[in-house]
């Protein structure tokens, strides 16, 4: 089962306007064949149906423990999206002037909001899903696909410049990076075969982008959470040891969660678009009701 905390993994930043094109291409990383939703969605499948828990149980607790990590990816992708939207329609204007924006789907069905599909509003599907049962092959998928999240973050990062995109991208590429080295990890002890000589994957360090730099420095390069108090997915540590093959850092497996995290933002009301839908007095009768003695 999973628990959840009323926070995002790291602080995005507070701004006062969006970004009505940036926000399609970030979109692409919350839907897309390689967003957060598809590595979300394998890791949570493989963990549901591994086979052989017990004497495989340092992989079981890898796609376990990063199943919980990708679930709040999926949460801070889609809250960047919606601070990318904010002030999505210009003051004293109405909803008519969404009309030529290429983003125009969420104004008609999300009120403004974020959605399982990716930059071309095509919705995000199961068939991106792989849980082959095989042990071997479902990490092989796993490596291919952080790559392939990793080489699209730092197309996404060129392609923006809104602070919380490149904020979101930057901590994305530090994480993704991690767990791209645990999956080569998992996959040499599983076979034999090291594959670091391919990495990285684009072959650029990301540390030339300044915003990963702070991420790197709090050991978020080279550090894996187990993401539970009760020691449940320690194992992990039989895979996650020995150097960084990039950085050359110590590998540490620390359990529960990162120290830092970030607030949720509070999403205003739309009235043009009718959300949350309720008027003043609305609000007043609602707030009546909950406050009455049971």
């Amino acid at each position: 089962m999973f628990q959840r905390m009323n926070r995002l993994v790291i602080q995005l930043p507070e701004v006062e306007y969006g970004d009505t094109n940036d926000v399609v291409a970030v979109q692409e990383l919350l839907g897309g064949k390689f967003g957060v939703m598809t590595l979300f969605n394998n890791y949570m499948y493989q963990s549901f149906n591994f086979r052989g828990k017990v004497k495989l149980k340092p992989f079981y607790d890898l796609v376990a423990s990063l199943t919980a990590e990708k679930i709040g990816h999926v949460e801070l992708v889609a809250t960047a999206i919606n601070l990318l939207k904010k002030e999505g329609i210009p003051q004293g204007a109405t909803i008519q002037n969404t009309k030529n924006l290429s983003d125009i789907k969420s104004f008609i069905t999300t009120a403004q909001t974020a959605s399982p599909r990716d930059a071309m509003g095509l919705p995000w599907t199961s068939e991106n899903i792989n849980t082959s049962g095989n042990l071997v092959l479902d990490l092989q998928n796993n490596f291919f696909l952080e790559c392939g999240a990793r080489t699209q973050y730092m197309r996404v990062y060129e392609m923006t410049n809104h602070p919380v995109a490149r904020e979101l991208i930057a901590f994305l590429l530090v994480r993704g990076t991690a767990h791209i080295v645990a999956f080569a990890k998992a996959i040499e002890m599983a076979t034999g075969v090291s594959i670091y000589k391919m990495l990285p994957i684009p072959n650029l360090d990301h540390r030339v982008i300044e915003e990963t730099r702070k991420y790197e420095d709090l050991g978020l390069g080279y550090t894996l959470f187990t993401w539970n108090e009760i020691g449940d997915y320690t194992d992990i540590t039989k895979i996650w040891k020995g150097k960084h093959p990039i950085s050359g850092e110590q590998l540490i497996v620390k359990e529960g969660v990162p120290e830092e995290s970030g607030m949720i933002p509070n999403l205003e009301d739309i009235p043009e678009g009718f959300a949350p839908g309720f008027g003043l007095e609305d609000f007043h009768a609602i707030a009546k009701r909950l406050l009455a003695k049971g």
